[in-house]
């Protein structure tokens, strides 16, 4: 059997607790080169799932340009995504970038005319389309069971879960707080579903109320309230092209008990569903002038959207890639589907900086 040869870029936590798990579990793929900024979180990463003479760099650089490494997984902060993807792509290389795609539209941009000229794969890492539920409903969507979906929402909302560690409250590395890291999620999740990419004009709101707290309750702990310099939480409302409309919430940190996080709720012309949480599922309707709520079982055993695979999300979004560059599947998350997700989220940001709504062209 061919195996991909894989080479990761960043070996913190998102690398060790999803990415290396699944191509580890892959037998078309081997993880053959291993780069991060420390050295001992690289070698660590290559002793737990590295194959034999599996290589270890510092320089990102000379991982992407190597004749060893077929395809490259980007799992860095936001702010580098776009200068690394295009280098790998240039360099001849497959690549699957972490969300967000990049900080701004411009650079989604300049990652798709790399993939286009380099003739190579270029996919965003957004796990959440391959949970049981989301899978499901996707495909009562394609099946017309919500005729025409004209209202969603999308929401990712945590009461008090900052994460401390890394720089994901520092804003200028991240291009943002939880609507960027979580939200993103979200969104892309909605989109997907409604099957609609065409934004016509958003409104957005950032507040920075919680961050400089102290004694927060936090799950991970207290954080530093210097460092916290992205927003705590975030809310938009999309208008599409169709006239459909979105309303997008996320937050790390909110007096709110309700938590949710990467769900979504369509409501169409023939029916609706939501996700109560994560791993949940109602459909709604009316039928023969009753009203109706139906639960979808949602066992391990009723997911076949890859037929053979692990039913993780995270084993089934590595063999959707490896497949993909082996010629026996296609992507299911395109470039130009998660350019449209920082889209949104750029204007959602715009509109806070401006006071105003932002028009996308």
């Amino acid at each position: 059997m061919k195996q991909v040869r894989i080479g990761v870029v960043g070996c913190g936590g998102i690398a060790m607790a999803k990415h290396l798990p699944a191509y580890k579990n892959n037998p078309k793929a081997t993880v053959v080169a291993f780069c991060d900024i420390s050295l001992e979180r690289a070698e660590a990463a290559r002793e737990k799932f590295g194959c034999e003479g599996a290589k270890v760099y510092t320089d990102w650089r000379e991982l992407v340009a190597s004749d060893e490494v077929d395809a490259v997984l980007i799992l860095t902060h936001n702010k580098v995504h776009c200068e690394m993807t295009v280098t790998a792509l240039d360099a001849g290389k497959h690549v699957m970038c972490e969300k967000p795609m990049a900080t701004s539209y411009e650079e989604t941009q300049r990652m798709i005319a790399a993939r286009d000229r380099s003739g190579k794969l270029l996919t965003v890492a957004y796990q959440n389309r391959y949970r049981p539920d989301s899978i499901h409903l996707k495909k009562l969507a394609e099946d017309g069971t919500f005729g025409e979906i004209y209202y969603a929402e999308a929401t990712a909302i945590r009461r008090r879960s900052v994460p401390t560690w890394g720089v994901f409250i520092d804003e200028e590395k991240q291009g943002g707080g939880p609507l960027i890291d979580i939200g993103t999620h979200a969104l892309d999740l909605t989109l997907y579903v409604m099957d609609n990419y065409e934004p016509a004009f958003c409104v957005g709101k950032t507040f920075h109320k919680l961050n400089k707290q102290t004694e927060t309750g936090n799950t991970w702990g207290d954080w530093d309230t210097e460092r916290f310099t992205a927003e705590d939480s975030a809310f938009g409302f999309v208008v599409m092209k169709n006239g459909a409309v979105i309303n997008l919430r996320a937050s790390w940190a909110l007096n709110y008990v309700d938590e949710k996080e990467a769900v979504t709720l369509i409501c169409g012309d023939k029916g609706g569903a939501d996700m109560p949480k994560e791993g949940e599922l109602r459909i709604n309707g009316v039928s023969h002038g009753k009203r109706f709520i139906t639960v979808p079982e949602l066992s391990a055993g009723e997911v076949d959207f890859f037929a053979g695979a692990s039913e993780k999300p995270m084993d089934l979004e590595a063999g959707c890639f490896i497949d993909a560059i082996l010629g026996e599947g296609e992507l299911c998350v395109t470039a130009e589907q998660a350019a449209t997700v920082t889209r949104i989220l750029e204007g959602i940001y715009e509109s806070e900086k401006t006071g105003k709504p932002y028009y996308f062209n």
